[in-house]
């Protein structure tokens, strides 16, 4: 190992030190001290690098990563330097902070880390988010970036990314997730993602079910800002969906623009719909040439990413009820009546039973696994309720022996490999999916 990766796994090991909610249990994140004060305090001991460029700051349940490289791959097409900021990772750390698509290099995480160590160690409780939230301020700002996109973690009100007084808020689909902290009623998570509303500050929302859009509506309204809700303010049109891509059309109340983007699903019109009414309204100048270019352009692995054509290997991040529909009704559009073998794994706080109900009538076989996360759910207590849903079940474990017998089940009959369930089960599939087979581009 090179001097810098010994660094590096230091530096990693540094981050780890902290409370990391992401790896804690449900119970646990219920009573978190979720708080922005000491971020806050923070951002002030480091000179409050958020403040010194233009922010498009992201949140929602579903969407919201691809909104935010959407909106970031738009803005690098118009020659501006962009910062990206995300979480979780998918294969390494340091994809949570990109610059022009580029993520940090070990060395630039190691060096950033060195550099916050001393402002960290004034504060008590911080946790892993807050201090890496921090780190990819700093990094944009030592960039001299033009202009940011930063997804929230978790919520909105209270999430470490909620420092900042961004150009436009962004709200993508509200559905139920996280429920043991946003609390379990559409509009008590929407009030907390609503959170993220300033002052003043234009609001772009994706279409919304009317009780969370309800509440939208009044935070923006008492805040004064301009709110525009696409589906109902500007329209939108699937025009073309092929494994290559898709076309569509936004329509405003004076102008009409077609898009052409490489993400796939009914889902993903709304999310460039919303992604594109996200940089009209930022204020940051932006043609809609520039927008086509960069949405064209956008690379966001594991959505309804097709790795092989035939049989089909599909990698996918649906971790939710409402995510399983739309993964479903995305399926039947490319692989209308094609049976899948789905490798599934879990975190113990989601809604197995409702994911299985959704996806029943395409699943020939689960193989049920678990990614290796303090989070995933044993697959011997998954298994009953695959059971009591009707669907084959076998376990197999680890993940990349998973992928291997759903390989070996998908040669027999054609049937579609799926990764879904769990980010984590997926991130391990598509690594090693690299190992063993043609490095995975893009759908």
């Amino acid at each position: 190992m090179t001097d810098i990766e010994k660094e590096y796994n230091l530096a990693l090991d540094y981050l780890y030190s902290f409370v990391d909610y992401s790896l804690k249990h449900s119970s646990e994140l219920a009573k978190a001290d979720f708080s922005l004060d000491r971020m806050f305090a923070l951002m002030e001991s480091l000179g409050n690098p958020q403040n010194k460029y233009p922010i498009i700051h992201v949140a929602g349940t579903k969407g919201k990563g691809s909104v935010a490289a959407l909106c970031a791959s738009g803005l690098q097409a118009a020659g501006y330097k962009v910062g990206l900021y995300t979480s979780p990772h998918l294969l390494e750390y340091t994809e949570r902070v990109q610059i022009d698509a580029l993520p940090l290099t070990h060395q630039e995480l190691t060096d950033l880390v060195d550099e916050i160590k001393s402002h960290v160690k004034k504060f008590e409780k911080l946790t892993t988010f807050e201090i890496t939230t921090a780190l990819g301020f700093v990094a944009f700002a030592k960039a001299e970036v033009d202009a940011a996109v930063k997804k929230v973690g978790l919520g909105g009100r209270l999430d470490a990314t909620n420092v900042v007084v961004p150009k436009v808020s962004v709200i993508t689909s509200l559905s139920y997730d996280h429920m043991a902290v946003l609390g379990d009623t559409l509009a008590q998570i929407a009030g907390e993602k609503a959170g993220i509303i300033k002052e003043g500050v234009p609001v772009v929302s994706s279409p919304q079910k009317d009780e969370a859009l309800e509440v939208l509506l009044r935070v923006a309204n008492k805040r004064s800002c301009d709110f525009t809700l696409v589906g109902r303010d500007v329209q939108f049109e699937a025009l073309e969906s092929t494994l290559e891509g898709q076309r569509l059309t936004v329509r405003g109340p004076s102008s009409a623009v077609e898009l052409h983007i490489p993400l796939l699903g009914v889902h993903q019109i709304e999310n460039a719909a919303t992604a594109y009414m996200a940089l009209k309204r930022s204020g940051i100048e932006i043609t809609d040439e520039q927008i086509k270019e960069g949405f064209a352009k956008v690379h966001w692995p594991a959505r309804f990413q097709v790795v092989r054509r035939e049989p089909p290997v599909i990698l996918d991040s649906a971790h939710n009820q409402d995510s399983f529909v739309k993964l479903c009704e995305t399926l039947e559009v490319y692989f209308p009546g094609r049976p899948a073998v789905l490798i599934f794994g879990a975190s113990e706080d989601k809604n197995i039973p409702g994911m299985f109900a959704e996806m029943k009538a395409k699943i020939r076989k689960v193989i049920l696994t678990r990614a290796d996360h303090p989070r995933a759910l044993e697959p011997d207590k998954i298994q009953p309720l695959a059971n009591q849903a009707g669907l084959r079940s076998e376990i197999v474990i680890p993940v990349h022996a998973a992928l291997k017998r759903a390989l070996e089940l998908s040669s027999k009959d054609g049937s579609i490999v799926l990764s879904a369930g769990s980010m984590f089960v997926t991130a391990e599939v598509l690594k090693e999916w690299n190992l063993t087979h043609e490095p995975a581009q893009s759908s």
